[in-house]
């Protein structure tokens, strides 16, 4: 049996207060649009279905965020992992070099690259988030801001 809670009492107040910041964080670590509203929407439900009781706003975007996250993480290990959509064609061209890099990125880099920059997270809020020690994600960090690094050069 399914235990299904209250919602927040402003439903719609509640959604887009977080909707667009998980959206970002999905399509970061997915790179396809409708993946990514996918995962926020299944995130919003898992919420309704075991609404958490937080004392503090920071926790709740936290959980709503390492939701998405994990979420997201199923996705791609899913053998019906979708494709990375297009670019748009009205992104600057400093921004579209940037993101066609940031997606040669294996997705794991991506998560924690758009975390930590992105959404602001410390490394270990992060490992909360991934159930990894701090020390692993520092080390995930480095490594992918090097491949990064590794994949502009090579593209100038």
């Amino acid at each position: 049996m399914t235990h299904m809670s209250k919602r927040p009492v402003d439903w719609d107040d509640f959604v887009s207060r977080y909707q667009t910041r998980l959206y970002r964080t999905a399509f970061g670590i997915l790179g396809n649009a409708q993946a990514a509203e996918d995962a926020v929407q299944d995130t919003f439900l898992k919420y309704l279905e075991r609404a958490p009781d937080f004392s503090v706003p920071a926790q709740e975007a936290a959980w709503l965020t390492k939701v998405t996250v994990n979420r997201c993480l199923s996705d791609l290990r899913s053998p019906w992992h979708r494709r990375v959509d297009p670019l748009p064609p009205d992104l600057p061209w400093q921004a579209r070099q940037e993101l066609e890099e940031l997606y040669q990125l294996p997705p794991k880099d991506r998560a924690v690259l758009h975390l930590y920059y992105y959404e602001g997270y410390s490394t270990e809020e992060i490992a909360r988030m991934l159930r990894l020690s701090p020390g692993s994600i520092r080390s995930r960090l480095s490594r992918a801001r090097q491949k990064l690094k590794t994949l502009l050069e090579e593209g100038e």
